[in-house]
């Protein structure tokens, strides 16, 4: 899963406001372009994409941001890629990248054949040997990585020669193929095998990244864009397009003003009503609905603000969390803050996902029963201030949010009124976005307004986000169940008749929802804008820009940026 809308406001992104963006663009592309006739044929053009916030490292294993993921698509390759289907079950429709082929000595052993022509940006082969490096290092505790509890039952990855790497599973189960290559993102051994694992959040690696893809990095300027060029000599064939410009905006509003006048080609969210309207009215643009992998929810933290050894004075009590669950009319918000572009999901599911009928037991909204469920657990109005108390501490607490999202700033208002309704006091706590991202994780909080962009499925898009397993990493509100993390683990195996695995998924649900470890308010469906003069646009569900290296601008709609000759590789 990835972290989603989380824009940044370091000291440097806030400069993005005064710098023009001329200034801004040839930045950028000083570095990706030398000086020399207009470029006016195939391999041309430059897309310009309106990106929030700006990713804190390019090494893969340790960031969940989705910019990041972005960013990666197009720098590191998995052994084979998730096609448009979005299948994760069996190899149906997983398109080849670094494997050229694969198969299955036995139920429990995957060999993978790589590519002979796949290079590092430095000309050093891809090795199985690179293979074998990535997941040890996907799965060392010091490296932290969020992908670490999807790669468990991957009992071990070894070279078997240079170009043969082997997988080796601890159990069988659906989806074997997806995991052995979905999470992991190759890495160059002999680049990074002296890098103190600890340090890896912070290794000069992440800000000049080697890669194996279709682009290389040629330019970051901190605050204000990073470029890609078009790796002239890659091995599945050139891209279409020659240079991609993620330009750093602090808000989504001042992103989708850029695509709607112009000066970017694209956005891959626009969130609300409002600017999905703008973006159609907009006649340089073209929209693309698909269904979206993100959902967004009011998460409980179950321990001590700051000290999960201790339960939260408040949302350490079940019966807390259930009756403000109650207190809140979720189908009223999204009405309000995303009319028809979102859903209210019977828990932490998203619309991709077939897990919506029948569908799973929730708590309804019922204000009465939420007063009287607080007033049996001693939470009492006994000065008249409109607060309820209980053995001198007041029903009150904060909502953390990052103050670059209005999306979230709307739903903390809302959630704001309707709390009060039943007593509680809540304080918007409005902080910067990576400010956000560190105190969630550290737990130092005492709700926070989350959202996730998550896998193409629900064995690690839930398994990796709320069961034990992902305390401490994904987990930040420290739900803890062994019925529900049995459930899951059960649902995986997938064992039994897709009846008989759905049921458990909705029973996992269910006792989620009893719980109420957090309130999911909404999943969306996605609509992203793309410059008509852009052909074919194929937006796969689960990664906006996976498929982009195949996109084209020909050259009678090129303007004026288009035509900047492409660097030397």
């Amino acid at each position: 899963m990835k972290s989603f809308a989380m824009p940044q406001t370091s000291q440097a992104g806030r400069a993005i406001r005064v710098i023009p963006f001329a200034l801004a663009l040839a930045l950028a592309l000083a570095a990706g372009c030398r000086p020399a006739d207009a470029c006016r044929g195939e391999g041309c053009g430059t897309l310009v994409i309106a990106a929030l916030g700006e990713p804190a490292t390019l090494l893969p294993p340790v960031t969940d941001q989705q910019l990041a993921r972005d960013v990666h698509d197009q720098l590191f390759l998995k052994l084979a890629d998730v096609g448009m289907s979005a299948n994760t079950v069996g190899d149906s429709d997983f398109e080849p990248q670094l494997a050229r082929r694969w198969e299955w000595e036995d139920s429990l052993t995957l060999v993978f054949d790589l590519n002979p022509a796949a290079r590092w940006q430095d000309g050093r082969p891809v090795t199985a040997g690179d293979v074998a490096f990535t997941f040890a290092a996907y799965t060392d505790s010091q490296v932290g990585s969020p992908a670490r509890p999807a790669l468990t039952r991957i009992a071990g990855v070894t070279a078997r020669d240079s170009l043969t790497a082997v997988f080796r599973f601890s159990q069988t189960y659906p989806e074997m193929f997806y995991t052995a290559v979905h999470h992991l993102r190759i890495l160059p051994e002999h680049l990074l095998r002296d890098v103190p694992r600890d340090r890896w959040s912070t290794a000069a690696f992440g800000r000049t990244p080697v890669g194996n893809g279709p682009y290389r990095l040629v330019s970051w300027t901190p605050g204000v864009a990073l470029t890609l060029a078009a790796d002239t000599g890659f091995f599945l064939g050139r891209p279409h397009i020659a240079r991609l410009v993620w330009r750093f905006q602090p808000d989504l509003a001042a992103a989708v003003n850029l695509v709607v006048a112009g000066e970017a080609d694209a956005i891959e969210i626009l969130v609300t009503p409002d600017n999905v309207q703008r973006a159609r009215a907009a006649p340089h643009l073209r929209l693309y609905e698909y269904p979206g992998l993100a959902y967004g929810y009011l998460g409980f933290n179950l321990r001590a603000n700051g000290d999960p050894s201790r339960p939260h004075p408040l949302f350490g009590d079940r019966d807390v969390r259930r009756a403000l669950t109650m207190a809140v009319d979720r189908e009223r918000m999204r009405a309000s803050a995303l009319g028809d572009l979102a859903k209210v999901p019977p828990g932490p599911i998203v619309t991709l996902w077939p897990l919506w009928e029948p569908r799973p037991r929730e708590l309804p909204f019922d204000t009465a029963a939420a007063a009287r469920l607080l007033t049996e657990r001693g939470w009492v109005d006994r000065n008249g201030d409109g607060v309820r108390e209980k053995a001198g501490m007041p029903l009150a607490f904060g909502i953390m949010l990052p103050s670059t999202s209005g999306l979230r700033r709307q739903y903390a208002r809302l959630l704001q009124e309707q709390l009060a309704a039943v007593g509680a006091k809540v304080a918007i706590d409005e902080v910067d976005g990576p400010v956000h991202g560190e105190r969630a994780a550290a737990g130092r909080f005492d709700a926070y307004l989350g959202g996730w962009n998550v896998d193409p499925t629900p064995s690690t898009g839930i398994g990796g986000t709320w069961t034990s397993a992902a305390v401490g990493l994904a987990n930040h509100v420290r739900y803890a169940n062994p019925a529900f993390d049995d459930l899951i683990a059960r649902a995986t195996t997938g064992a039994g008749s897709p009846d008989s695995v759905r049921a458990l998924w909705q029973r996992a649900l269910e006792v989620f929802n009893d719980d109420a470890p957090a309130i999911v308010l909404f999943a969306m469906d996605n609509v992203a804008a793309v410059h008509a003069r852009v052909a074919d646009v194929r937006i796969r569900p689960d990664s906006h820009w996976a498929l982009v290296r195949t996109w084209r601008i020909p050259a009678d709609r090129m303007i004026e940026r288009d035509r900047v000759a492409p660097a030397a590789n």
